[in-house]
């Protein structure tokens, strides 16, 4: 098991991506703190992994709250133990118009993705550097790294995680703290159902059962992101195979994106 002994935290882990990485994580392991703003859906998720012979246990708040986070950091670090690994995966988009994003919506997205990730780094790093060791995960997105209509705000937060997570990476190295970005392609989860879909094929003046196919053809390996492809990634970051690797923003798109 690659994350034996280890204690992961994972925003944003009572679905989708974040509970693939959380399932991931315990498989190998790791003893998880499923957090999300949506409590029931953590305790969902960590009592999946209970039930299948994993250490997990639920946490509910709002990664843009501080003091929620740092409460909830200090329990997790009661009840489980020192935290070795923080996953910033907790975020939300919306694909709209430019001139029709609000600054309410401006606000929600960059204070959730942006500030949340900023948020949670602290936290975690405050209680990595005593032990001069530790891994933060930061989910950045291909729009991290190429702009997309109708996507503004999205995008901007996601270049700036990236931007983030350099700079962390360089002035904690030598504290035996490692920071990388994940930057996935698009992912067909509930939320992109619930945010995305139609919204995306009104866009695009087609139906939304197209969308899928439609963008798995722009793929050069043929298909679309999957949860299990970000988690093994994530694995993989969190392991010390990848003790050499800091300031990374990984790409996981098959190809589209390939800077």
């Amino acid at each position: 098991m690659r994350l034996r002994n280890k204690v992961a935290v994972v925003t944003g882990g009572g679905g989708g991506i974040g509970a693939e990485i959380c399932r991931t994580f315990a498989r190998e392991g790791a003893g998880v703190a499923v957090t999300d703003l949506r409590r029931e859906a953590a305790e969902q998720i960590a009592g999946e992994i209970r039930t299948d012979g994993g250490q997990a246990l639920a946490w509910g708040f709002d990664v843009a709250d501080r003091q929620a986070v740092e409460n909830g950091a200090g329990e997790i670090e009661q009840q489980l133990g020192p935290i070795d690994i923080w996953v910033n995966n907790a975020g939300l988009s919306r694909v709209i118009p430019f001139l029709e994003c609000t600054d309410e919506l401006w606000d929600l997205i960059l204070q959730t993705n942006l500030k949340g990730t900023f948020i949670g780094c602290q936290a975690a790093i405050r209680r990595m550097l005593p032990r001069k060791r530790g891994v933060i995960l930061n989910m950045s997105s291909q729009s991290g790294k190429a702009g997309n209509s109708h996507y503004a705000a999205y995008c901007a937060s996601k270049f700036g995680v990236i931007g983030l997570t350099q700079s962390l990476a360089l002035e904690f190295a030598r504290a035996g703290i490692r920071v990388n970005a994940l930057c996935p392609g698009a992912v067909f989860t509930s939320l992109w159902d619930d945010q995305h879909k139609q919204a995306y094929a009104s866009k695009r003046k087609m139906e939304p059962e197209a969308v899928a196919g439609y963008l798995a053809d722009k793929v050069p390996a043929g298909r679309l992101c999957t949860p299990q492809d970000v988690a093994h990634t994530a694995l993989f970051l969190s392991t010390d195979e990848a003790e050499f690797i800091t300031g990374q923003a990984i790409n996981i798109t098959g190809g589209l994106v390939m800077h």
